[in-house]
């Protein structure tokens, strides 16, 4: 595809300036992709990362084994083959041959060894390690209990890398797309530190390379000369910008400021259709947005009490009203559609009763446990931006409605989540998970009692950690579907995180970026994107 020439103007010339890009005509050869994004990353170290803000910057600077295309279909990145024993316990992995770092360094079987091994590695403090727990020896490391050394992976020779299993994982090859599969430059890390992650410093796979970090500004990247597909990425410079106010994003994309928004201000949905057609792109997302509760503190250790708060939730209101059908009423965990689950998937038993009905419901349970009308009074804290604040506002007003009176606090993006992994105070917050693979597994672990960086309500349930591990052992997917449906009836009785909704995803995105394929996994690389005139 021919590469397009940006016109020179007063904007165009800021961004050069912005880019340390001196002259016009310099400028006006480089195809600058302006990309919005949620927020900024608390880090660019993968191993330090876990939302989905940092996982669109770690796709487009890092490549796994195995990546997702376009499509959200998994196909060869590092590995351009790999086999599987007949047990399903050993993959080994033939890397490609042209997998260059930045500096033009090859890309190993030993690099990947060195990331594994750092992120089990308990000094790491990884709050995502548990996603590679697969691996034979992972957890156990992890824990302190074995030297790294003991991982279930190692180099055959350069190009040739073996990983063992503790039992099958039908979905590990898909499990390898997420950020914690990322391979990492042993040299960079081991001379910089923890500054490995700095401009000038940061030496990555994919196909960009780091350029600048200016908070709340913008991260820019430049196109990677080295990646094995170079030939290929049609987008020179990209450049992404922080919006936790989704209405700025809306209004600089209509500015043509930039090219593509990742969300969108659920109130102005309806607006935005009539205005915008069909660069408003709405899909089905694999994902749930929650409530976790703070069940360590003594006013909502009642499992009633979180069983009345829940109840009194009016979830097609929040869907239909303060999301303008954008999002979807949840009343489980596990969202719909998901792979390798039963037919008849577990839900909360008042799902479809009358909301008048349930909040006569939750006011006699609240009765029961002993908390009278106004008595009670929770903070609700979300991560700044407008759609959670006017959940959150909703949330409020229903939970008045039984009796329960509440504040809001806000909480600046980037340290929300950081927040809630290292249990700070709060008593509602809210979070949302978006699948890393598609099976339960990665939607049930986050409340298994040793999950310690996801498990913010710190709830722990040994009967529900003992079916977690019994659905690791167990090879019969029809088996295993039952023991996970199991966890997550005895998760929904006990209501430590209330599910609220389920998510699809909302962009704008630009007519002259082609490319961009709606997916359930919400992914979007920039090596598969162009821009035209």
């Amino acid at each position: 595809m021919i590469k397009t020439m940006l016109k020179a103007s007063a904007l165009s010339l800021a961004l050069a300036a912005s880019l340390g890009v001196t002259g016009a005509p310099a400028f006006a050869q480089e195809v600058v992709y302006n990309r919005g994004n949620d927020t900024d990353p608390s880090s660019l170290d993968p191993h330090k990362t876990s939302t989905v803000a940092e996982a669109h910057v770690l796709r487009d600077l890092f490549e796994g084994l195995v990546v997702y295309n376009a499509a959200a279909e998994v196909i060869p990145g590092v590995a351009e083959s790999w086999e599987t024993s007949e047990d399903g316990l050993v993959y080994t992995f033939r890397l490609r041959e042209d997998a260059r770092w930045s500096n033009g360094d090859p890309v190993t079987a030993s690099d990947f060894v060195f990331a594994f091994r750092r992120i089990q590695d308990p000094a790491t403090a990884a709050g995502y390690a548990n996603i590679l727990h697969p691996i034979k020896n992972a957890e156990a490391i992890n824990s302190g209990e074995m030297p790294k050394e003991e991982l279930g992976a190692r180099a055959i020779d350069e190009r040739t890398l073996e990983i063992t299993l503790a039992n099958p994982t039908p979905y590990f090859i898909e499990l390898l797309t997420h950020q914690t599969g990322l391979p990492l430059n042993q040299a960079s890390v081991e001379e910089h530190g923890d500054a490995f992650t700095r401009p000038g410093n940061l030496v990555s796979n994919g196909a960009f390379m780091l350029d600048s970090f200016t908070p709340n500004d913008r991260i820019v990247m430049r196109k990677n000369p080295n990646f094995h597909d170079a030939e290929n990425v049609q987008i020179d410079v990209v450049n992404f910008i922080p919006f936790e106010e989704r209405a700025t994003c809306v209004r600089r994309f209509e500015a043509g400021e930039v090219q593509s928004c990742s969300d969108l201000p659920s109130e102005q949905i309806t607006e935005l259709r009539e205005r915008l057609g069909d660069q408003v792109r709405i899909a089905p997302y694999l994902g749930t947005y929650y409530l976790p509760v703070k069940v360590t503190k003594e006013k909502f250790a009642d499992p009633r009490v979180r069983e009345a708060m829940s109840m009194a939730i009016d979830r097609v209101f929040l869907a239909d009203e303060i999301w303008q059908g954008t999002m979807v009423p949840a009343y489980s965990l596990v969202p719909p559609g998901i792979n390798n689950y039963v037919e008849d998937a577990p839900t909360l038993e008042y799902a479809d009763v009358d909301i008048l009905d349930r909040e006569d419901r939750a006011i006699a349970l609240l009765e029961e446990a002993g908390v009278a009308a106004g008595e009670l009074t929770v903070d609700l804290r979300y991560n700044t931006s407008e759609n959670n604040k006017n959940t959150m506002t909703a949330v409020g007003e229903m939970l008045r409605n039984i009796g329960i009176e509440s504040t809001l606090t806000e909480m600046e993006g980037a340290t929300y989540f950081n927040y809630l992994k290292e249990d700070g105070d709060f008593d509602i917050a809210r979070a949302g998970w978006i699948g890393d693979y598609n099976d339960p597994q990665n939607f049930l672990f986050l409340y298994e009692s040793d999950n310690l960086g996801f498990n913010y309500p710190r709830w722990a349930n040994e009967d529900y950690d003992r079916l977690m591990q019994q659905a690791e052992t167990e090879t019969d997917l029809a088996a295993r579907a039952e023991i996970l449906a199991e966890a997550e009836r005895l998760f929904l009785s006990q209501v430590p995180a209330i599910p609220i909704l389920y998510y699809t995803s909302k962009a704008l995105v630009s007519p002259k970026l082609e490319g961009w394929e709606d997916n359930i996994m919400n992914v979007h690389g920039t090596r598969f994107l162009s821009l035209s005139n």
